[in-house]
Order: C-alpha cells, then sequence, then structure tokens
C-alpha cells in the first residue's frame, strides 16, 4: 500500500505523533510518503520514510501563511503525483479543508485525525478551531481520534459509526536515535520519591493547581524535591507566588536524554489537567513502568484503570492532588505494582492500536467501506 502522511505545519509534537504512524507503517512494508513544511524535525522519521517539502511553513496555518496560495497548489501537485492508495491528513492547518475536497474528488480515500473537538483555555484561534472542526468533519470521508467520547460523540451527532476510528494515543517523546536507548532504560527504571509534569507549562494543563497542591503536602516545608515540572512555557503567566519549597523547575526545553533520564527515575507522572483532549504522556509513563496521576477531564479516564494503573483526581481541586501525591510517592512497592499494571495496558494497546490503523487503512484503500458523500455532514449534522 502506498500511504501519503499530510503534515503541513512544523509544529513539533503533531511531527511526533505521524512519525509514530509513519514509521510503525514503513517498517511493516508499506510505501510510506510524508509531505510537510522544510522546518520539520527530521530525526522523528525512520529512513524508509520519503520525505516531500513543497512548502516553507512555520506556523500551523491559522494566520497571514495560509494567504499563500502557491504553495497550495505546490501542496496538491506534490501530493497528486504521488498517486497515493489513501492519505492521512495528521494535523490541523487551514489548507486541509480545500485540499480534502479536491483530493475526494479525485476519489482518493482519506482519513483525518481530529485531536481536540474543542480549542483549549487560553489557546489562540479558538473559534476558528471550533470553524475548521466542522468543516473538516463536514468534508472528511473517515475521521480518527483517541478518545472514545469523542467518537461516540461525532456518532451522536450524526456522523455514522464506519466513518469514525478510534485509538488510544501511544507515542512516545523520542526521535528514532532514541528508540534503542528508551528500550533499554524502560527495563532500569527506578522510583525515586518525586512526581514528574512534563511538557509545556500552558494553562489548560493546571500548573497553578499543581504548585498550589505542593504548598499544602504536609512536607512543604522541608527542601527534598517532591515534584519536578520539566518543560518550556511562561511560567510565570501561570504562578506569580514563590516556587513552593520541594519543587524542582527545569523551565526549558527538555532533550530526549533528559526526558528519558526523568521518565525513568520519577516515581509517577502527574498531569493534574483542567482542561484536556487527551495526551500520549500517560502511554509514555507505561511505557517506563511508571503509575500516573491524571484529572477527570477529556478522555484522559479512559486512559487510566483507577487504583490499577494510577488514579484519577477531580480537576481544579488541589487538596486532593496534594493528599494523593503523598499517598503515591510514599509507597514505593506499591508504585512498581502500578508500573507494571501499567506496562501490560500500554503493550496490550498498542498492538491492538496496529492492528486497528492496519485495518482501517486497508479497508478505505480497498474501497470496502462506504464513503461518506462529501458535504453530508457538518460536526455530524446534516447539513441539508
Amino acid at each position: 500500500m502506498r500511504i501519503c502522511y499530510a503534515l503541513l505545519s512544523p509544529t513539533f509534537g503533531m511531527h511526533q505523533y505521524t512519525a509514530d504512524i509513519a514509521n510503525r507503517m514503513a517498517y511493516a512494508g508499506h510505501e510510506v510518503h510524508l509531505v510537510t513544511t522544510t522546518f520539520l524535525p527530521r530525526d522523528r522519521y525512520a529512513p524508509m520514510v520519503t520525505i516531500h517539502t513543497p512548502l516553507s511553513a512555520t506556523s500551523t496555518g491559522f494566520s497571514a501563511e495560509g494567504l499563500r496560495l502557491r504553495d497550495l497548489r505546490r501542496v496538491y501537485s506534490a501530493i497528486c503525483d504521488l498517486q497515493p492508495d489513501l492519505i492521512h491528513f495528521t494535523g490541523p492547518h487551514l489548507w486541509n479543508v480545500g485540499l480534502v475536497r479536491i483530493l475526494a474528488a479525485r476519489d482518493i480515500p482519506i482519513v483525518h485525525s481530529v485531536h481536540d473537538l474543542d480549542p483549549h483555555q487560553g489557546t489562540h484561534f479558538g473559534a476558528l478551531l471550533r470553524l475548521w472542526n466542522r468543516l473538516i468533519v463536514h468534508s472528511t470521508q473517515h475521521i480518527l481520534v483517541h478518545g472514545q467520547r469523542y467518537r461516540d460523540r461525532l456518532n451522536a451527532s450524526g456522523v455514522p459509526a464506519e466513518h469514525v476510528t478510534c485509538t488510544p494515543l501511544l507515542h512516545l517523546f523520542v526521535g528514532q536515535p532514541w528508540m534503542q536507548e528508551a528500550w533499554r532504560l524502560a527495563s532500569q527504571v527506578r522510583y525515586e520519591p518525586w512526581a514528574l509534569f512534563f511538557g509545556r507549562m500552558e494553562r489548560y494543563k493546571g500548573v497553578d493547581r499543581l504548585l498550589t497542591a505542593c504548598a499544602m503536602m504536609s512536607n512543604a516545608a522541608t527542601d527534598t524535591t517532591r515534584v519536578v515540572l520539566a518543560g518550556p512555557g511562561d511560567l510565570a503567566a501561570l504562578w506569580c507566588d514563590p516556587i513552593p519549597r520541594g519543587v524542582e523547575v527545569r523551565n526549558r526545553l527538555i532533550s530526549d536524554d533528559e526526558a528519558l533520564d526523568l521518565f525513568r527515575r520519577c516515581a509517577l507522572l502527574v498531569l493534574p489537567y483542567v482542561d484536556a483532549t487527551q495526551t500520549a504522556l500517560i502511554a509514555a509513563a507505561y511505557f517506563f513502568r511508571k503509575p500516573v496521576l491524571v484529572t477527570r477531564t477529556g478522555a484522559l479516564p479512559e486512559y487510566v484503570e483507577d487504583g490499577h494503573t494510577g488514579y484519577i483526581t477531580e480537576p481544579d481541586h488541589p487538596a486532593s492532588l496534594a493528599r494523593c501525591l503523598e499517598a503515591m510517592v510514599s509507597d514505593p512497592i506499591r508504585l512498581a505494582q502500578m508500573g507494571s499494571a501499567g506496562r501490560l495496558w500500554y503493550d496490550a494497546q498498542r498492538a491492538a492500536e496496529t492492528r486497528t490503523m492496519t485495518e482501517m487503512y486497508q479497508r478505505l484503500a480497498n474501497r470496502e467501506s462506504v464513503k461518506m458523500p462529501v458535504g453530508s455532514y457538518a460536526m455530524g449534522r446534516r447539513s441539508g
């Protein structure tokens, strides 16, 4: 099967997501191509993935760059020249709506991943994203989501079940050169007595709630590290008080080797999100045999077997977060048990995800599924 992945923005997280899928399909023997911007993280992709860069985008496309129609024509020509059996648009871009429509007219099967049906708190272009989502679901033959609640939501609003596939979000955060090291370190984990918050520090991720919880913990008066915050972002915009004692802040871009070390050593991963869709960080924690502490928001509870692979707390409740953090960090035997259960969950879900993705591609490429008529649905509601 000749598969074309299309990702027109340089967004790092979207490339990690795309690379994970593209690399696996390439290793499985498919002919895999990526149409993208010149500003991509090439080290995320395996050598077997052929990369085409007909544009030089530096943003997500929801900006003035979206007016460069000459680049849009180049992207369209690059995709058509490949004569793919199937196209998978893996991330958002303003141009995707038009491309999906004109490529569907050429009878090319199309999958589009929809990552966020609703914009996060503080996200730029929130209203535009809602409109873009409606147009994409309106136009695309098949939608891929990463939470059952989002599949149910689309189905309930009128999108047929056969036009939506759901898999968990399972990609890791390291590039190809680091994968072997990740597997090695995953078998040499420790459970040091501190929790890890990892990723870009943004308002919807509840960093301020986590810091409030840290200030409430019974050992807050000591200098012993209990929580490590690791990731870039404007922390000053989220927290204006002094950092609580026991919190180590690494407010910068974290390299792959540093990230691997953090996941190998931490006791657990904490995700105090107040507004989420899903995250691949839960799978990363499970890969390293670490339990998770998450809030009940978005699809996060679907990824956690409460009390078995981690714990679920209510969002925007720092006191509960503090109590749960203290209890988990102080019980290394229980942490190891839950971490092992998490790794079993990861391995089973990873195998199932690969089967689901392969079956979805084959079904669409062989035209065995009924195609969604272009213009029939808009976020699940019939437009006529």
